[in-house]
């Protein structure tokens, strides 16, 4: 992969169309300064995605584009393609060659193309980050980047080994993660605050339930008065309808011409949808079904391998199986010993038989010479000659007896010294112990007092969570319905003209403002008041003149009420309760007023307002639902909400009672928080402490039980050590006594000896080697005696040691054996657990041939399924046709509609009457019978008794019963989901774990290679000095910045700052380079990098180039000649004046090559 070609057009100097054919291997770019070379680099830079203005030397991304000269005019966009070559195939597209293109026009639009077909900018950075070309574009080298690279920040030199190592994907991913982590907290508050409400709602239902069921016994057995009532009018109602309808029989011909074609086009486009409703079989209920079957396949094949970890983490947990082996191994170990110690015990049974049969030839000799030697004076010096050799050896015996005795001694010195020492920390330890104990009881008793506390301070915080969202609630109630009142009087004042009137005196508001109106009896005031309730109160009839000039000026439409107009009638409702008893005036005229306007009006039950209406027709009567009936007509419902300047008020004065509530509670709230957050603090730091304790008692009873198995292994050692001294110091003795008695005895034997000499030669000769064998064998014997008494002090300590491993074993048998009773079902829950995840893998790879096969059969289904759908379009638009011709005769038949309204005015009112009150349809009510009455009660006073008793019971939730099964499963669904919230955070954060250790490893090998190759090049580039790289933070590989320490030859400087700038530059491009060298990308890009190296250093780096040459396509900006020397290929950049940037090539085969460019250049 390399640069093939750069075209630039509009970009910057480049006004005309200029073409850069870029080789492999060294290219230079030259010309004179302001000449637009650097603008190459830019131009590159920009068309690989450089998005900050900055990146490209300009103020804000549109001075890019051409921006005239006074002989050229200003284009209106920049355009940059730049070919790269993709034999290798490094780049992931099929294709030889790539080329990615940007576009800019002046009124800001921007496009990206590879090879002429658009894309985004991240397709861009995506497609080159695996050709090691990362978003930060470390290999360009742009002016003053050099200098940057050594004042940057430590964690900005970081970011450029990330970039080359392609880390930031890795960063992108973590950020990702951790917005979502943070989004599914947000969802964790939502949710517990919603269960909390949920929770707190549920409680008083449970008792609203109970009253529902009373309730719905008594209203169960109104309705069915009421149904009985109801079906008689009904049944003379309905009669008379049918009447009527016979006379709309007549144009039911007209209609059935125009059903009768719809019909036809009924039957089409019924044959049409069975054909689409067979070609569209439900494949979609099936694909669904298997995709999830395929995702639920999944989430439990992830629960069958989080069981198999757990299973193997319960196996793990068996710890005492270690120990029990351990136990056996020592065991084992002491048996062979033991049994080591019998062998070799059994051998030193021949070498004992060998020196008894030593000792018996020994005396047979010593036998034959006292034969042939009998005479006196021979036996004399025999005797003398005895004496001497056996007190020699005897004394030799001593010797070394007292050696070993003394050594025995010492080593007896030292093992009691060591009990004595074992012993003083095994008391300490005791001490530790015991004051452990002591300590311990304290601590858990205040944990147990703070989680009492905590628990209770919990279960206050949750209460002011639950006082908090019923205030939140009661604000959210109490301040929509101060808005929907303020709202509805400010459109009533709006249509009655109050702020047009305002200039005139004596104008009191509307009616609403004035007035007070009992609960229940807004909607029945309202229809009362009809007209005049929109319309504005004045004092007199001259403001009322007075307004209704100002109305007329201002071209509104209004109505105007005088107090002093009229007077009041009187008169009251024939029937009913009237509606003035339930409103009340601020003032006493405006109470005249409301007397003059509803004294005519009674409030009357909705099933009755029919017939008390026909029997008054002069009377006015309403209902509770805002229904009026009177002489100007009937009217059904109403719109009025019950706003009054009183209702507002009273609302307005609930807000503020609820909003001190609402400040209250979240005070609380606080508190009990930040008590209860302490109280957790607190309960955290005990259990620390208690940790720390536990970990120190459990290290001292290990301690304790340690020294106590060492301390019985050196009694016994010591033990078998007093036992064989004891056996030394008894031969000890005897031998003192025969050395003592030889002593006293050799020198009278010695002068028989004398006087015997001559005589007595041979016999001396024959006496001194019986001798000397009679001490080589009391020699052998002592050593055979001292390595048997060794052997047994050995052997009595390893069968202490057997028994003791074999007591501790005996304790630990049970153990082991419920231990190994656990692992075995553990591997059984184990061997199941993975024949449940190879099934279900078989299952789900059936599962996914399935779905691919269903996806393909919906395809072909969906392309028939247009079609019919294109046909059956056809028949619906010509079915359109016919339905509009059968409207219009419906029209006509409507028309006659209005000789029944009254009838069906009547009908329709009882007909939601009994939906409203029954809840069926009319035809239910039929058929009821009247229910069983108490003897002497009719049905009116049964009806009457019933609603009494409902009314002294108030108002109860006829769904309480419902609503809590809802809730409850509401509650259940939010702890589903709580709990689902839960384990996906816990995924997101092995997730990011996971993140950071690829990003860890991944840093950590690319600076490793980093900093070698950078000690390398700084070797090269200052030849005996040295550099390196280090991290600020070796532990945090996460965040730690990159440091760089640089000490060229001959000198001791501690600062970058005070390297020369040829020297910064060196070491910058060292460190660019190490990079490039550790992540190679497939060509860099570096502008004036070497403008401040003199000769001697820029030897160097034109080095530095050449080592790089063969492995990477370089392109350099420079003004150098010797940099010229070294390319492969130049390229000139000149630019006349008031012209534009133009380019011109050549190939390097000569040295003046260099020359003539930097003047056709200049040129």
């Amino acid at each position: 992969v390399f640069l093939k070609r750069l075209t630039i057009k509009g970009f910057k100097s480049f006004a005309d169309l200029a073409v850069l054919d870029v080789e492999p291997g060294v290219t230079v770019v030259v010309g004179p300064n302001g000449s637009g070379k650097s603008n190459v680099v830019d131009a590159i830079t920009w068309v690989l995605g450089a998005q900050a203005p900055s990146a490209v030397r300009s103020q804000k991304m549109d001075d890019v584009i051409f921006a005239g000269t006074a002989e050229r005019p200003a284009l209106d966009r920049a355009e940059v393609s730049l070919t790269i070559d993709n034999d290798a195939r490094l780049l992931p597209i099929d294709l030889t060659e790539v080329t990615i293109s940007r576009t800019l026009l002046r009124t800001g639009e921007s496009e990206y193309s590879l090879n002429g077909t658009a894309c985004r900018l991240l397709d861009i950075q995506e497609l080159l980050s695996d050709a090691s070309v990362g978003r930060q574009q470390h290999v360009i080298i742009s002016q003053g980047q050099i200098d940057a690279v050594l004042n940057a920040q430590a964690e900005d030199r970081r970011m450029i080994i990330e970039d080359a190592a392609g880390i930031l994907k890795y960063r992108k991913r973590r950020e990702k993660s951790e917005r979502r982590l943070r989004s599914t907290e947000v969802d964790l508050d939502r949710l517990g605050d919603l269960q909390r409400e949920v929770r707190r709602q549920l409680r008083p239902l449970e008792r609203q339930a109970e009253a529902a069921r009373r309730h719905g016994d008594l209203v169960g057995e109104l309705s069915s008065l009421r149904r009985h009532r109801t079906a008689t009018e009904l049944t003379a109602l309905r009669g008379r309808a049918r009447e009527e309808a016979a006379l709309r029989a007549e144009l039911a011909g007209v209609e059935s011409g125009s059903r009768t074609i719809l019909e036809g086009f009924a039957d089409q486009i019924g044959v049409a949808e069975v054909e689409l409703a067979a070609g569209g079989d439900d494949l979609g209920d099936r694909l669904l079904r298997y995709e999830s079957l395929r995702e639920r396949g999944r989430g439990l094949r992830g629960v069958l391998v989080e069981r198999l970890r757990g299973i193997e983490r319960d196996r793990e947990a068996f710890v005492s199986q270690q120990m029990v082996l351990g136990l056996e191994a020592d065991k084992t170990r002491a048996e062979a010993e033991l049994a080591g110690l019998e062998s070799e015990s059994e051998s030193l049974a021949p070498e004992s038989e060998r020196l008894a049969l030593a000792e018996t030839g020994l005396a047979a000799d010593r036998a034959a010479f006292e034969v042939t030697w009998a005479d006196g004076l021979v036996a004399l010096g025999v005797r003398a000659a005895e004496a001497r050799g056996e007190l020699g050896v005897l004394r030799a015996t001593l010797a070394q007896a007292s050696t070993e005795s003394d050594g025995l001694a010492g080593r007896l010195s030292l093992l009691e010294s060591e009990i004595e020492r074992l012993d003083v920390s095994a008391a300490d330890l005791r001490r530790q112990l015991s004051e452990g104990e002591t300590a311990e009881q304290p601590l858990v008793e205040a944990l147990s007092q703070i989680e009492q506390r905590m628990h209770a301070s919990a279960m206050q915080r949750n209460a002011a969570w639950e006082r908090l969202a019923t205030a939140e609630a009661d604000v959210r109630t109490t301040r929509a319905r101060a808005e929907a009142l303020a709202l509805a009087l400010d459109e009533a004042r709006s249509r009655a003209g109050v702020a047009h009137l305002s200039a005139i005196e004596g104008v009191l508001g509307t009616l609403l403002d004035l007035v007070e109106v009992d609960e229940g009896y807004e909607a029945a005031f309202a229809a009362a008041a009809g007209e005049a309730l929109d319309a504005v109160v004045v004092e007199d009839v001259e403001r009322a003149v007075q307004a209704l000039d100002a109305l007329r000026e201002g071209r509104l439409r209004a109505a105007v009420l005088s107090l002093t107009a009229g007077t009041a009638r009187a008169t009251s409702p024939p029937v009913g309760q009237s509606v003035r008893a339930h409103v009340r005036a601020r003032t006493p005229e405006v109470d005249r007023l409301l007397d003059r306007l509803l004294a005519p009006a009674a409030v009357v039950d909705a099933h009755t307002a029919v017939e008390a209406a026909m029997a008054h027709p002069d009377a006015v009567f309403v209902t509770l639902e805002g229904d009026r009936f009177g002489p100007s007509g009937w009217r059904i419902g109403g719109d009025r909400g019950g706003a009054t300047g009183a209702a507002l008020a009273d609302a307005e004065t609930s807000l503020t009672t609820a909003e001190d509530e609402r400040a209250a509670a979240r005070s609380l709230l606080d508190e009990t928080e930040r008590r209860t957050s302490d109280l957790e603090d607190e309960v955290a730091r005990h259990i620390r402490q208690l940790d720390v304790h536990d970990g120190r008692f459990t290290a001292a009873a290990e301690a304790l039980q340690r020294l106590q198995a060492e301390r019985r292994d050196v009694v016994n050692e010591a033990e078998g050590l007093r036992t064989r001294i004891g056996v030394l110091e008894t031969r000890l003795s005897d031998e003192r006594t025969r050395i003592t008695d030889l002593e006293t005895r050799l020198p009278g034997l010695e002068d028989a000896e004398t006087e015997a000499v001559e005589s007595g030669r041979r016999m001396a000769e024959q006496r001194r080697d019986i001798e000397e064998r009679s001490a080589e064998m009391s020699g052998l014997r002592t050593a055979h005696e001292v390595r048997v008494a060794d052997l047994a002090a050995r052997r009595n300590l390893l069968l202490n040691r057997v028994t003791e491993y074999s007591g501790r074993l005996d304790d630990l048998n049970d153990q082991r054996q419920q231990a190994d009773r656990r692992r075995s079902e553990l591997d059984q829950r184990a061997s199941a657990t993975r024949r449940l995840v190879e099934a279900l893998d078989s299952r789900m790879s059936i599962a996914d041939l399935r779905l691919d096969g269903l996806r393909e059969q919906r395809r072909r289904q969906s392309e028939r399924v247009r079609a019919v759908a294109a046909r059956l379009d056809g028949l619906r638009r010509e079915r359109a046709d016919a339905e509009r011709a059968l409207t219009e005769a419906r029209e006509r038949l409507n028309r006659l509609e209005i000789d029944r309204a009254e009838t069906r005015l009547r009908l329709e009112n009882l007909t939601e009457s009994i939906r409203n009150e029954f809840g069926c349809e009319p035809d239910a009510v039929l058929g009821a019978s009247c229910p069983d009455l108490p003897e002497g009660t009719t049905a009116i006073a049964r009806i009457t008794e019933l609603e009494r008793e409902l009314e002294l019971m108030g108002p109860v939730n006829p769904l309480a019963l419902e609503e809590h099964d809802a809730l409850r499963e509401r509650h259940e669904f939010l702890g589903d989901q709580l709990e689902d919230i839960r384990n996906s955070r816990r995924d997101l954060r092995k997730v990011i774990r996971s993140i950071d250790d690829e990003i860890a490893s991944v840093f950590a090998e690319a600076f490793a290679e980093v900093s070698t190759h950078f000690t390398d090049l700084f070797d090269t580039l200052f030849p005996g000095g040295t550099g390196r790289l280090h991290l600020t933070e070796p532990d945090n590989l996460l965040e730690t910045g990159i440091e760089v320490e640089a000490k060229p030859s001959g000198k001791n400087v501690r600062k970058l700052s005070l390297l020369s700038g040829g020297e910064r530059s060196l070491t910058a491009l060292a460190f660019l380079f190490a990079v490039f060298r550790s992540r190679p990308s497939p060509f860099y890009v570096m502008d004036e990098v070497e403008a401040a190296l003199d000769d001697v250093n820029l030897h160097r780096f034109l080095g530095l180039l050449r080592q790089f040459r063969n492995d990477a396509q370089l392109l350099v900006v420079s003004h150098q000649k010797r940099t010229m020397e070294a390319a492969d290929c130049l390229f000139g950049v000149s630019m006349a004046p008031g012209g534009s940037s133009r380019v011109v090539s050549e190939r390097v085969d000569v040295d003046r090559v260099a020359e003539d460019v930097v003047a056709l250049a200049a040129s």
